[in-house]
């Protein structure tokens, strides 16, 4: 029998054994008695009501960056500015290298993200559906490093990258983020919801392990990969001691170090303080409402079956 007449069948059971969409499970489990339209209008008022109260902080940081330097900490609080100092947006961009901090967060960021996506799934495919002696022994010794503090390890890190000569560049910081445990165990708990059945009939159609993670697996994994991919991503951008460690120049600094250094010369300048803060936060913004629902859906279904 050939590989290939045989990979449609594959896909055919794949399809039936795959597991059940984030959505239709969650429907499933909310099932039950409905709440009584005053209860529900109440909850409502209470979401929305700690929904605002989420905002104000991401609201005044945005308002505050339209101000004069004087008007950031009046009393009572102007929460709309009697003027809009839109060249706030434009000046911080002359008094500080942003668009460098920010090409050098973005190219970390998405070059991390990438490989702990691509290492984190190949390993939780290792330790879900192949079989090894002591598979399950290694498994917990490796998560069991997520409980290890960062500052027990960060002095002989820093040594070993001096060592080989990686400080004040940016293939440091990747090679120390480009694999996490974290990512190992969020992989492996959505691989598990997958039956073991595929795996063997692709074996049997006579597919190696590396295409059957590829071919038959990670089709099946997009909202994990994608609620990595975003966790990832927004860690690695908002790291700060990393790159504080181990860049000295200035042109290697990311977005957080040198907001943090434009604060240290400039303290007094709120308003363009808070003008490069709403700056450095719109990508978040952006990653996440790209990929909110992949996001809920992987975190849902992950958390299903240990």
């Amino acid at each position: 029998m050939s590989v290939t007449s045989t990979l449609p069948e594959v896909d055919r059971l794949a399809d039936e054994l795959a597991p059940p969409a984030a959505g239709r499970r969650l429907t499933a489990k909310r099932r039950g008695p409905r709440l009584k339209p005053a209860k529900r209008v109440l909850l409502y008022v209470l979401l929305a009501a700690l929904t605002l109260l989420i905002f104000v902080p991401f609201f005044w940081m945005v308002s505050s960056s339209l101000k004069h330097n004087n008007q950031v900490f009046s009393i009572p609080i102007q929460w709309i500015p009697t003027e809009f100092v839109w060249s706030n947006y434009v000046d911080i961009w002359t008094r500080i290298p942003l668009l460098t901090y920010l090409k050098n967060s973005l190219f970390l960021s998405v070059t991390i993200t990438f490989l702990q996506v691509l290492t984190g799934s190949f390993a939780a495919y290792g330790f879900s559906k192949m079989r090894f002696k002591g598979r399950d022994v290694l498994f917990v010794i490796y998560i069991a490093t997520i409980a290890v503090p960062w500052q027990a390890y960060m002095i002989p890190q820093y040594i070993m990258m001096q060592n080989a000569g990686l400080v004040n560049t940016h293939l440091s910081i990747i090679l120390l983020q480009a694999f996490g445990a974290f990512g190992v165990f969020l992989m492996r708990q959505y691989y598990m919801t997958i039956p073991d059945e595929l795996s063997e009939a692709a074996r049997i159609d006579g597919l190696n392990e590396y295409r059957i993670w590829w071919r038959i697996i990670l089709p099946l994994t997009k909202p994990a990969l994608a609620s990595l991919a975003l966790l990832t991503f927004v860690s690695t951008w908002n790291d700060y001691m990393g790159p504080f460690i181990y860049f000295t120049s200035n042109d290697l600094w990311t977005v957080q170090i040198g907001l943090r250094s434009f604060v240290g010369q400039f303290d007094a300048e709120y308003a363009m303080i808070m003008t490069g803060s709403v700056i450095s936060v719109i990508p978040i913004v952006i990653v996440f409402l790209l990929g909110q629902r992949f996001f809920i859906q992987g975190i849902a279904t992950s958390g299903l079956k240990g």
